[in-house]
């Protein structure tokens, strides 16, 4: 079938085009109102972000000398889409932030979003960071860092009273021929005669210090040039003292021409065609992609991957379970046994954070020190605990901590953690993602029947020292001819297992 289209209606054709092109540009054109897009900040943005450094969300302070105006708008408009379109800037993004996406502001206008980012220019801009002093550094202090956080830590601080006194510049109330005697062997000291030795003994209530005769002289004169020096803060490097931002260019400019292509032609096919075939294919057309979005949206009801909700505390899985190797059943003890995995209560924290009151270890420049200190502080006030005199407060009423729920099946769906812990021997990675990797947990897998069916598939049942399963797996590998039993031809795909 051959197409004629009329001269005429793809002159009107080209004029639509050209008008909606010069509208477009006229509306960029406009110059840009920073007292608007202050207001428009404050609205829309102010929670999440600030200028000069990282909230919830970046910095925004110069955003435009590191992203495109017009990736910018896209990103502000609609991020999800953004990702979705396979724009590699946008999933980094979604990636560094834990999953967590930003909200849409579709509402804003092209003119609100240049107010916004007009406004972002004119914000002072983030200090670089100071450079350390190039200076070298006694490596006893780095050596006597890792000697003290093995043998003093849990009894003393460098700057205040834990169970023993501060040990901050302690070299400059005690010679170190004192103290290498005092730390090999205290008692002996103290039997020696030596005031010095017997008043600590009873300034600390007769409470004698653990002895370290393991220790040699060398390695007490590390500890006690750690404790001269202190912790040296981490600055990071930068070339010349200036931070270095990396060029990004991005793709997702072709994505929308193509939208504006497509929708340009089918408007001039209900508007300026005369061919009645062309109307109907593109009513099929838009009938078809409209019942695709409806049960793609409708497909996603229910299913809260990448759910991150903000928690009381922020309590680090990374520094937990991935730092200090804490297992997962320590703190979830029933998933061993259990349909839940559990909320561990304020006493199992405490049993590290009695002596544990301070954070320690690497810094950002969004979480530094005092950060990690105020949330231990928060266990410490829903408890009650003075952790200056290491006591709970007599009458202290308790406060419990209102933890957010992460993972959560529907009612009508059954899991059993022990049966999938203790029998299955399934690792909680399996499920929940690299948890010793996330700053704060989030809901890393679907959770819906298909994900849930496919593991069934494809997991073979564990029969090691199971003579009930070595039964069943031989019956059951002879009616299917194969040699390895999958949870799903034990029954793992039977309804009534999971919805009764």
């Amino acid at each position: 079938m051959k197409i004629v289209i009329p001269s005429s209606s793809f002159k009107k054709f080209l004029a639509s085009l050209s008008f909606l092109f010069l509208l477009s540009f006229s509306l960029t054109a406009q110059e840009s109102d920073p007292a608007n897009g202050k207001k428009l900040f404050n609205a829309n943005c102010a929670a999440c972000h600030k200028m000069d450094k990282k909230l919830i969300g970046p910095p925004l302070g110069g955003i435009n000398d590191r992203r495109e105006n017009e990736w910018l708008q896209a990103w502000i408009k609609d991020n999800n889409a953004l990702r979705a379109s396979g724009d590699q800037d946008a999933i980094d993004i979604f990636e560094e932030y834990n999953g967590m996406p930003m909200t849409p502001y579709p509402q804003l206008s092209e003119q609100d979003i240049n107010d916004i980012l007009a406004y972002t220019d004119g914000e002072p801009k983030e200090a670089a960071a100071d450079v350390a002093a190039a200076q070298e550094v006694d490596p006893k202090v780095a050596i006597g860092k890792k000697i003290f956080q093995t043998n003093c830590a849990s009894c003393h601080k460098l700057d205040k009273k834990l169970i023993g006194p501060a040990l901050g510049g302690i070299a400059d109330k005690r010679s170190a021929e004192w103290l290498r005697a005092w730390i090999k062997d205290n008692n002996a000291l103290r039997a020696s005669g030596d005031q010095d030795a017997i008043d600590v003994f009873e300034e600390y209530n007769g409470m004698p210090m653990t002895s370290f005769p393991q220790l040699s002289d060398d390695d007490i004169d590390a500890i006690i040039a750690y404790t001269t020096v202190g912790d040296m803060k981490q600055v990071a490097a930068t070339a010349g003292g200036e931070v270095v931002a990396t060029a990004k260019t991005s793709t997702a400019w072709m994505s929308y021409i193509v939208v504006f292509v497509l929708l340009g032609i089918i408007i001039w096919i209900y508007v300026a065609s005369n061919n009645g075939f062309l109307k109907i294919a593109a009513t099929i057309f838009v009938m078809i992609l409209t019942g695709y979005i409806l049960f793609d949206s409708l497909m996603d009801i229910g299913v809260d991957q990448d759910y991150q909700p903000i928690q009381p505390i922020a309590f680090s899985h990374k520094i937990h379970a991935g730092d200090n190797k804490i297992d997962c059943q320590y703190c979830h003890s029933s998933a061993k046994h259990s349909k839940t995995s559990g909320i561990p209560s304020v006493n199992v924290c405490m049993n590290c954070h009695k002596s544990i009151s301070e954070y320690t270890g690497p810094t950002t420049s969004d979480k530094d020190k005092a950060f990690y200190d105020e949330e231990i502080q928060k266990i410490y006030d829903a408890i009650g605990w003075d952790s200056e005199n290491l006591q709970y407060i007599e009458g202290y009423e308790q406060k419990p901590i209102k933890w957010v729920q992460v993972h959560k099946l529907p009612d009508f769906a059954y899991f059993n953690h022990a049966q999938h812990v203790t029998a299955g021997g399934v690792a909680c990675q399996k499920c929940h993602g690299p948890v010793e990797e996330m700053e704060e947990i989030y809901q890393f897998s679907p959770l819906t029947m298909g994900w849930c069916m496919d593991c069934h598939k494809s997991t073979d049942v564990n029969l090691k020292g199971n003579d009930y399963y070595a039964k069943i797996h031989e019956e059951l590998a002879s009616k299917y001819g194969v040699e390895s039993v999958t949870i799903a031809q034990l029954g793992g795909k039977e309804c009534g297992k999971c919805h009764y």
